[in-house]
């Protein structure tokens, strides 16, 4: 993982470009580097040497003129190598290096080929392409500066006081001057028409498997984000087993306000029955409140769910990159194609369920996955989300919905994910927290988190301000006093009216209390308490 910024066009100050990347060090701290081009091009990098730790240095030059940085991880690097690309020369080890080759050798019509997680770009000559992976796990933005060069980067910190305008660049897309955008991504589960194969346990626990073990792929240290929730333990479950048959243990990590929080109990009864390494780190209310101004200036956004849930993550990857450790599996994507969250228990129909469940996939680059990388980035670390892998992705959304849908199941969401992995013979997981309600990040690491950071805004900002909210912020004019506190720090930070566009606010559908807490759905505050709390029997 890394750091990237090209700049296309002539002229720019190449002092001035070394700056602008070093905003974005935290996300490569390992080593940078800047090239420009023979028509004036400029490629700059902040590199996390993940693969290849010695002669992986970007930008990486292909067989001729080509140039490309990269920030991500390709995990097909060695079959792209040995097979598409054998007649190709290579000048590194690096899973990066394909991504040069791959242009050389097709052109635009490469990024199909590859799977992993990605943001680039490729400059020949006067040729470019830039491209973003199929769900955005990896950030990019783009932009353009009042002599009309145009701005890639990883962050929008970069580049957000040197262009007229910029955006968030569109995942699944590639962009050239000759072609504008063009959706290279087009799967068959965009069609919730198509959502009509049979349920097979068997293929969602393989497929699953299959994605935990092409993301093992590391030349450092792998650990696992252990909330104690269902999607991280049973990442946790799949990856600790398969280390294990390579006499590995895992490392996992694990956060709350304190040791009785719901997530942290949960976690630590996972951790003792996989066997890891465990980690539990702890943080205050306090704490969480005096790096908010930090936090926000690292997320890039204001919505109140990505805030709220990056605070405890980002103390947790500061702990976990201060023990030396540099990926991270993590359970992003599952509550959104199975339908988790439990506002979905109120879908009006099938249908209306497995279009909720694709569009929540389509906007994870909004929410859960920028919250995910920019939290972990800022200090260097790298997560994976096995969740997202396209084959998985494939097999998991088109079931057909009625099998997905919580009522199926007496009102247990995410059931057929559960069931998948309910091997007596051999179990994956503890009981208790196979069948654990959902319980959102921000929630679970304690709930008096939430509850005093929103008085703590109440008291920050007045009503005068709230009532004339709409003047200072007439694009999507915050509505709470929490929404505005976190609005008016991102302002500071990021005063330009292209920046406040780049965020979606993340707000649950089919429910009166529109609060994104999952405690504000009248299910959880009428669900079993011992499932709901994660409490087994051995902690009482």
């Amino acid at each position: 993982m890394c750091g990237i910024l090209a700049i296309i066009g002539k002229g720019k100050d190449e002092e001035l470009v070394k700056l602008l990347s070093k905003r974005m060090s935290h996300r490569g701290p390992d080593e940078s580097d800047l090239v420009v081009t023979e028509k004036g091009h400029i490629l700059s990098h902040e590199r996390l040497s993940i693969i290849d730790l010695t002669t992986g240095k970007q930008p990486i030059q292909g067989s001729n003129r080509a140039y490309m940085i990269h920030n991500g991880e390709i995990y097909n690097h060695q079959d792209l190598r040995d097979n598409e690309l054998q007649h190709h020369a290579f000048r590194t080890t690096s899973d990066s290096e394909v991504i040069v080759h791959l242009y050389e050798e097709y052109g635009y019509d490469f990024c199909n080929k590859l799977d992993g997680i990605f943001a680039f770009v490729v400059v020949n000559g006067d040729d470019f392409i830039a491209g973003r992976d199929p769900l955005g796990v990896k950030p990019l933005y783009y932009g353009l500066d009042e002599r009309g060069r145009i701005y890639f980067s990883s962050e929008m910190k970069a580049i957000s006081d040197q262009c007229k305008t910029f955006s968030t660049f569109p995942p699944g897309h590639y962009y050239t001057a000759k072609t504008g955008f063009v959706k290279y991504y087009k799967p068959q589960w965009e069609d919730a028409a198509k959502a009509v194969e049979d349920l097979d346990l068997a293929v969602i626990r393989e497929t699953l498997t299959t994605a935990v073990q092409k993301r093992l792929m590391s030349d450092v240290e792998i650990g696992v984000l252990l909330s104690g929730g269902l999607d991280s333990s049973l990442i946790s479950a799949i990856a600790a087993r398969l280390m294990k048959q390579e006499g590995k243990q895992l490392h996992s990590f694990s956060i709350g306000l304190n040791a009785e929080a719901p997530d942290t109990k949960a976690a630590r009864n996972v951790a003792e029955f996989l066997g890891t390494e465990h980690h539990e780190i702890h943080f205050s209310v306090e704490e969480g409140i005096r790096i908010l101004d930090k936090l926000i200036w690292h997320l890039e956004t204001y919505d109140v769910t990505s805030v709220r849930a990056s605070t405890p993550m980002y103390f947790l990857s500061q702990a976990i990159t201060d023990l030396g450790i540099k990926v991270v599996l993590s359970g992003e994507g599952a509550d959104e194609i199975f339908g988790g969250y439990l506002y979905f228990r109120n879908a009006p129909s099938d249908d209306e369920f497995q279009k909720e469940t694709i569009e929540r996939v389509q906007k994870l680059f909004t929410a859960d996955l920028l919250r995910a990388d920019k939290s972990t980035m800022a200090f260097g670390l790298e997560a994976r989300v096995p969740f997202l892998d396209k084959a998985f992705l494939e097999a998991a959304i088109k079931i057909k919905s009625v099998e997905k849908q919580p009522k199926t199941y007496d009102g247990i969401e995410k059931y057929i994910l559960r069931k998948a992995f309910d091997t007596p013979e051999a179990p994956y997981l503890p009981e208790e927290v196979l069948w654990r309600q959902k319980e959102q990040f921000s929630d679970g690491v304690g709930y008096n988190w939430i509850d005093e950071l929103i008085a703590y805004c109440s008291i920050q900002i007045t009503d005068y301000q709230l009532e004339r909210a709409g003047e200072r912020f007439p694009y999507n004019t915050p509505t709470t006093k929490e929404a505005y506190f976190y609005r008016d720090i991102f302002h500071k930070h990021f005063p330009q009216v292209s920046a406040a566009q780049t965020v979606r606010k993340w707000i649950p559908k089919w429910q009166e209390n529109t609060d994104p807490s999952g405690r504000a759905n009248a299910a959880h505050v009428n669900a079993d308490t011992t499932i709901a709390h994660g409490v087994s029997v051995a902690q009482d």
